[in-house]
This record gives C-alpha cells, structure tokens and sequence, in this order.
C-alpha cells in the first residue's frame, strides 16, 4: 500500500505566533491521525521559481489514511485556528508503492 504525505509550503507568514497556536493544536490532531513529521522548518535550498520559507512534510502508513486525518474531527477544529495572516500550499499527495 502507498504512503500518503501532506506537504505544505509556506509563501508568507506575517503572523508567527497565532501559527505556532495552531501547531500546538494541529500536532496532536495529526499524531491521533498516524501521522508523522519528516520535516518542518528546517534548511532548504531552493531551485527554479522555490519558496525557501517554511515547508512541512508529513508522512502517513496510507493515502487514505491522510486523506482521513485532514478530514478529522481533531485536524478541522485546528484549523479553525489557523491565522488569516499566513498563506499556505497544502496537498495531500499519495507515495510510489
């Protein structure tokens, strides 16, 4: 079965700490759906028209069970925490078996 991944990147932040609130929600809601950080703010280089701002990736056993955490109860609750003042790419993509 294919992993499945959320992976967002981060053009602009103007409000850092009202998206740490939403972290400190989001990060149980994702862990609860089997998820797990691979990465998440760390060094990036970027090529071509790159953002080198802030890039998240998180892995799950399943495309559908990443498809299922987003959809969570726990996940939609956070995000009504998540500030107007950042702009994200998020998807759910599903891996190579």
């Amino acid at each position: 079965m294919a992993k499945g991944y959320w992976v967002s990147v981060y053009p602009a932040i103007s409000d850092p700490e009202r998206l740490t609130a939403y972290n400190k929600l989001a990060g149980p809601a994702v862990r609860a759906g089997g998820g797990r950080t691979l990465s998440r703010a760390g060094r990036v280089v970027a090529h071509e028209a790159g953002i080198t701002q802030r890039v998240v990736l998180i892995e799950f056993d399943s495309f559908e069970q990443a498809v299922a955490a987003y959809e969570s109860e726990a996940y939609q609750e956070a995000l009504v925490d998540f500030p107007d003042g950042v702009e994200r790419d998020f998807r759910i993509v599903e891996g190579i078996d």
